[in-house]
């Protein structure tokens, strides 16, 4: 099953580039830019990655981000992300990056956003593996912060596809944001959210008739409201969904659990991806593997999330076609 699943096209659609900060690599930029961490060592570092909810890994995603300070750490970052999934066979990448978790520090958004874009375009013409790139607004700061952060997104406009809407779920309602995603709406940039992790269906339907996402971020708490399913399957609104995440941050119990099987069931357009994998025991192809194993998913049913995955993406429809061709040739040669 794992090289059934490396040989298929896949692209990743819910990828917090902080979260594949590895406490191999964080320890690494630790000592090159003078910077003290909590744990004594990488395994000490590992023993951590136990959480009870959203926030108690979110407290330990912000203190290692903290290590992140130049250009070049940005760059070392996302470059190791993207040569360990081209193993894996993923072709297509929309990353998120959060620039408030370091401005607020004082790095400055130029020095985050260079350093990103320079592995992005090195992996595209070196590693085959376009992408796109989103960026988040924190939802505990306030909405008056976004603002600032979309203010300093200016000149980038051309390089950053969609903005989007992350951090600590419970108590931040996508409504909050209202203001500042209609005017990203009015610059051109696409929307998504973070919604139906934690959070209630009722956050779904504010992420988007609120918001107007073209994308839903995690939603398996879609399912505990009938129409809200009706109506993502008759939009055609995707679901990025983060399996071994859920996991790992108690939204199930077990793997076993998991709503991803009822999600293709109803019809929707669930997708596979990794969220935090530094974090969370898994890159793309793991979520996959573990999760098709405890589900007990069809060759045909993981080939549907391979082709949800580019029919959810922002490419254009002929390079959707493509990787879509490509993904029927595959099973057409599993059938002979």
């Amino acid at each position: 099953m794992r090289e059934f699943i490396r040989s298929l096209p896949k692209a990743e659609l819910h990828l917090h580039i902080e979260g594949t900060l590895e406490p191999e690599l964080m320890f690494e930029l630790a000592r090159r830019n003078d910077v003290a961490l909590s744990y004594p060592s990488v395994e000490a570092l590992r023993q951590a990655y136990d959480f009870d909810n959203l926030q108690s890994f979110l407290d330990l995603y912000y203190e290692g981000a903290q290590v992140l300070k130049t250009e070049q750490d940005f760059f070392d970052l996302t470059w190791a992300y993207l040569t360990r999934v081209a193993a894996e066979n993923v072709r297509h990448v929309e990353i998120f990056f959060d620039p408030q978790t370091h401005t607020d520090r004082g790095i400055a958004f130029a020095t985050v956003i260079d350093g990103i874009l320079r592995a992005l375009e090195k992996a595209q013409r070196e590693l085959d593996i376009s992408h796109r790139l989103i960026m988040c607004f924190l939802r505990h700061l306030s909405e008056k912060e976004a603002y600032q952060t979309l203010e300093q997104a200016a000149d980038y406009r051309r390089s950053i596809t969609a903005v989007g809407l992350d951090s600590s779920e419970l108590g931040h309602p996508p409504k909050k944001f209202a203001g500042v995603f209609a005017l990203a709406r009015d610059q051109g940039f696409l929307t998504v959210a973070h919604a139906g992790e934690e959070g209630p269906p009722e956050y779904i339907w504010e992420a988007l008739e609120v918001l107007e996402v073209s994308r839903i971020d995690h939603g398996v708490r879609c399912l505990e409201d009938d129409r809200l399913v009706a109506k993502l399957k008759e939009q055609g609104i995707p679901l990025t969904v983060c399996p071994l995440s859920n996991v790992k941050l108690r939204v199930f119990e077990r793997l076993e659990d998991h709503n991803l099987k009822k999600l293709l069931d109803a019809g929707l357009c669930a997708t596979v991806n990794s969220d935090d994998p530094a974090y969370f025991g898994g890159y793309l192809e793991e979520n996959y593997l573990q999760t098709g194993s405890a589900l007990g998913l069809s060759k045909q049913q993981i080939a549907d999330l391979a082709r949800h995955s580019f029919e959810a993406s922002f490419l254009d429809a002929d390079r959707k076609a493509e990787f879509r061709a490509e993904i029927d040739g595959i099973m057409a040669d599993e059938t002979k």
